[in-house]
């Protein structure tokens, strides 16, 4: 089987399952996230558009990540009371992954070669860097950290009508 973003697994802040099979034919917006960041207001923005459009078939998966100046050091337990006491987030939330170098979680290996960044670049320059994934598994298109979660609604909502 060739690769799939089907294949790749996780697990939630909780231990539990993170199976990509488990969304298929749902349109995926995969971000690698951060509690201590520039950017973690976008968290707000993210959980507006799983409520938005979790019901029409959007899957939003949050990755947090510790690579970019150390923005995310707290445990899984840390992690998972920031978001839902300061955005009252309800998508998945993964366990803490490496989205660059030889440890990189194996999705963020597929994404990067899948959706390359500016210049062709492979690797992820910050956190809330952004992948969505068409409902065949297809990914779609990169986003960089600096685009706020709103700014894909008309991406979300193609892809959705696809």
């Amino acid at each position: 089987m060739s690769d799939s973003i089907y294949n790749f697994t996780s697990q939630t802040l909780t231990g539990k399952p993170l199976n990509l099979a488990d969304y298929k034919d749902k349109v995926l917006l995969i971000v690698n996230t951060a509690s201590k960041c520039g950017f973690t207001g976008q968290y707000e923005g993210l959980q507006e558009l799983h409520e938005g459009f979790e019901g029409q078939g959007l899957a939003v998966i949050g990755f947090p990540c510790n690579q970019f100046g150390a923005q995310e050091p707290g445990s899984s337990q840390d992690i998972e009371s920031f978001c839902e006491l300061n955005y009252g987030v309800s998508f998945p939330i993964s366990e803490k992954v490496d989205v660059n170098g030889a440890g990189a979680h194996p999705l963020f290996k597929y994404l990067t070669t899948e959706a390359k960044g500016i210049l062709g670049s492979e690797s992820i320059k910050w956190n809330f860097t952004k992948f969505l994934v068409r409902k065949n598994g297809e990914v779609y298109k990169r986003y960089a950290p600096t685009t706020k979660p709103a700014d894909l609604v008309a991406d979300i909502e193609k892809l959705l009508a696809e």
